[in-house]
């Protein structure tokens, strides 16, 4: 999907890093039709969540599994043929050639999108250079997202940071799903490159994807509208 063609009220992806389905649910429920597009990682994946991707997309909304898959090819394959009869919009896997390549095939002739997870939001140049890289952040999404492009990859995961200079490399052929997006005055937890949504708009973000200032908030709903708001403006 292009970028102009997204709903606004879709571009706000709301993560479900939830301890069980029975407090997911909940958090559906009290979000209501504030929200569109629901993401479920590890944490609700193996408390028994993935059964939620299909009632999600059977009642209309947009499930983002973010499983970050990473395997040989042919376990990856299997992985992506599996996500994609649950009726995911999205799917991720870790930005390695063999990887990317094995989930692109794949998910041939389904809805499924993959999103290729460049460097996650938690590392910053040190990290990266602790775990024996030689390049920088920046450089290695770049790299990352060019061999993604090249090999079909529907999408790219990152830091807003990186959005604007992905935006250049892509152009307008991959969507850019970002999380690490932290409303003004909420605190930043564990992520190390962060933004808040309007700024992260106008950097070429697509999706923006926040958890805990809304599903921690006094209010989740209020939260969620407050975001969609934020997005709405920065749109135009």
């Amino acid at each position: 999907m292009q970028p102009a063609d997204i709903a606004p009220k879709d571009r706000l992806i709301v993560a479900l890093d939830l301890p069980g389905v029975t407090e997911a649910e909940a958090m559906i429920a009290r979000l209501g039709d504030s929200v569109s597009f629901y993401k479920i990682g590890y944490q609700l994946a193996y408390a028994g969540g993935l059964p939620l991707v299909q009632q999600l997309a059977k009642s209309g909304k947009k499930v983002f599994v973010d499983l970050k898959l990473h395997d040989i090819g042919n376990t990856v394959a299997r992985g992506v043929e599996s996500v994609a009869k649950l009726g995911a919009t999205f799917l991720t896997v870790h930005a390695y050639p063999q990887t990317m390549k094995a989930a692109v095939e794949a998910r041939s002739g389904s809805g499924l999108k993959i999103l290729a997870v460049t460097v996650l939001t938690s590392y910053d140049d040190g990290d990266l250079h602790a775990a024996g890289y030689r390049l920088n952040v920046s450089d290695l999404v770049e790299a990352r997202a060019q061999q993604a492009q090249v090999l079909g990859v529907d999408g790219l995961v990152s830091s807003p940071e990186e959005a604007a200079a992905l935006r250049k490399i892509v152009g307008h052929q991959m969507n850019l799903v970002t999380p690490g997006i932290r409303p003004a005055g909420t605190a930043t937890g564990d992520q190390k490159r962060i933004m808040t949504p309007a700024r992260a708009i106008a950097a070429g973000a697509d999706y923006l994807v926040v958890g805990r200032p809304i599903t921690e908030a006094a209010d989740p709903r209020a939260a969620a509208d407050a975001v969609q708001a934020e997005i709405r403006q920065a749109l135009g």
